[in-house]
């Protein structure tokens, strides 16, 4: 899980730095794009109401702004979706990360799936666009089938989660998504990721951006750990808080869900 080393320079490369609170202010929003901009991550994610602001921070970096749209619940309608994405991307966002359709997506109605995403990549207008599927609500069947309409409706990432939903980023779940998408294509993996030994986890899970809160924590641990001369391994590590079951709750997870999530858990212990 950790024999791909990350330099402290790649993975500032790889972080979202992020802030998507609903009661974020300016003045924290204005203070993650400094720190973005100290810490040379990829990309500032934010509520699309702070796109501008951080455009106008931002403007003499080389970090990008990633706005949110159908935040957090991606249920709204696909018009919505992509007026909410011109506005971004004419407010100076490079980036979208848009929330898949659950209900619809339950409903097997992959068709409209498939024309949410399209016309959200239309409106983007060649801004890079990641599919949140909020991998907590779906199974494993469920996430092949999700990352695999993505792929087909031309977006640039599949995404874990939004980080409000019943599970964040696991290793199981980041490496389904790899297998399924191929080497090439985006995988971000977001929700929970705290610290350097996450971080270089799913980075070995196959993804390569990262969602996160915690980077200015995570850059500082990793580069305190190479410093001394040291790096992660296996030891100590707890398989629920690794693995996607570790999460499953029967009060946030539909309840054939969570039994999914259980029978895995079973076959793990066995």
């Amino acid at each position: 899980m950790y024999s791909k080393k990350v330099s402290v320079d790649e993975m500032a490369g790889l972080i979202d730095h992020t802030n998507l609170k609903p009661f974020a202010t300016r003045k924290k929003i204005k203070e993650l794009c400094e720190e973005a901009a100290e810490h040379k991550f990829a990309a500032v994610c934010v509520n699309t109401s702070y796109v501008e602001l951080c455009s106008k921070v931002l403007k003499k970096t080389d970090v990008d702004v990633a706005a949110v749209i159908g935040f957090p619940l991606g249920s709204c309608t696909t018009e919505t979706k992509a007026f909410e994405t011109k506005e971004a991307v004419n407010s100076g966002a490079q980036e979208i990360d848009m929330v898949l359709n659950i209900g619809t997506f339950y409903d097997e109605d992959y068709s409209y799936i498939k024309n949410d995403i399209e016309k959200v990549v239309k409106a983007a207008d060649g801004a890079i666009v990641k599919v949140i599927l909020e991998t907590g609500y779906l199974i494993d069947e469920q996430i092949i089938k999700a990352c695999q309409i993505v792929k087909e409706a031309e977006a640039h990432f599949v995404k874990t989660s939004t980080g409000f939903g019943p599970m964040g980023a696991f290793i199981d779940h980041v490496s389904l998504m790899r297998q399924t998408v191929g080497d090439k294509f985006g995988l971000k993996a977001a929700g929970g990721i705290k610290d350097a030994k996450t971080a270089v986890r799913m980075v070995n899970a196959g993804a390569n951006r990262l969602g996160a809160s915690a980077g200015i924590a995570i850059v500082e641990s990793l580069r305190k750990t190479i410093d001394e001369g040291k790096w992660f391994d296996s030891e100590g590590d707890a398989a629920e808080k690794i693995y996607s079951w570790g999460a499953a709750d029967p009060k946030k997870q539909p309840k054939n869900i969570y039994d999914f999530y259980i029978q895995k858990k079973e076959k793990f212990l066995k």
